[in-house]
């Protein structure tokens, strides 16, 4: 076993690790519901829809005449509301609260 060393945030002055994270930008807050659970939305990050797709193919369904131009490849994320594409698709967390309400927004049923 090597040795123990005293961690930085005692190192820095700080009172416990979560302040030091917090300082330094490296902790990241998760949301937590009274079950634990979270979900995942993508958003896009031009316009802020969330009606984003990702991209099977280089052609689409109903595109066999034309070429295959646009610009999208597989594994790509394309808006629908303002045709943007590309892999940086922005990730959000909702609470078990916040998803109902995405979902009633979006006019998806709930069972």
């Amino acid at each position: 076993m090597g040795k123990l060393a005293t961690p930085d945030w005692i190192k820095e002055g700080f009172d416990s690790k979560a302040d030091w994270e917090k300082s330094h930008g490296s902790a990241k807050k998760k949301k937590k519901t009274d079950s634990g659970k979270t979900f995942k939305v993508k958003k896009c990050p031009e316009c802020g829809s969330y009606d984003v797709n990702v991209v099977l193919s280089e052609q689409e369904v109903g595109d066999e005449d034309e070429e295959s131009s646009s610009g999208k490849s597989a594994g790509d994320w394309e808006c629908k509301k303002c045709k943007w594409n590309g892999k940086d698709v922005e990730e959000e967390e909702l609470t078990e609260d916040e998803f109902m309400k995405y979902l009633d927004e979006k006019g998806e049923e709930v069972a």
